[in-house]
Parts: C-alpha cells; structure tokens; sequence
C-alpha cells in the first residue's frame, strides 16, 4: 500500500484537533457548528491534505466521521465507519444505543 502526502510548507498545517469543542454549546447550535466545520474541513482537507482530529463523547458528533477509532484505557479497541461499528455490535455500538435511549 502506498501513501501519498504533500510536503507540509510554511503555514500549511497538516492536523487540526478539536477536543470536546461544542462541550458548552445546546444540541441545536452544537449541529450547526458542526455543520459548518464539516464543509470547512473538507475544503481544507482537499486543499492542504490536512486532517481533523476531534474527540468528542457525542455520537451524534461523532457518526459523521470518516474514521472513528475507539479507545479504552490508551488502547484501540475498534476502529471504523459509524456503520460498521454499529454492526460489529462491539463497545462503540453499545455506548451508541446507551446515549441514543437517553434522547428517546
């Protein structure tokens, strides 16, 4: 397998990481600014090759990912899709349903 990546020059930053960013914010203006780093981090993905990294206890946050990877006590457990985590029924899918129920 071969990775391409573009050399990283003055001002071009390769990872963004946000942490619990939205921690403070309501549910409805938490979505909005998601909604809108989304877009933002895809523009800046396509342009720089760059990343985001975000750690976040909302699933509702964290299902849009492109790659979720879950850890416990330092260590990856499983790593994926919002959906095949879902349907590997593992740790993620049972903290999902967890905090899913509590919005039922």
């Amino acid at each position: 397998m071969g990775l391409r990546r573009r050399r990283a020059g003055p001002g071009r930053h390769q990872l963004a990481v946000l942490d619990e960013p939205t921690a403070a914010l309501d549910a409805a203006s938490e979505y909005d600014v998601y909604q809108r780093y989304a877009e933002a981090a895809r523009e800046w993905q396509h342009a720089t090759g760059g990343i985001t990294l975000l750690v976040s206890h909302r699933f509702a946050t964290i299902r849009m990912a492109d790659l979720i990877v879950v850890l416990d006590g330092g260590r990856i457990i499983e790593c994926g899709t919002h959906a095949e985590l879902i349907d590997l029924a593992g740790r993620y899918a049972h903290l999902y349903d967890l905090q899913a129920s509590a919005y039922q």
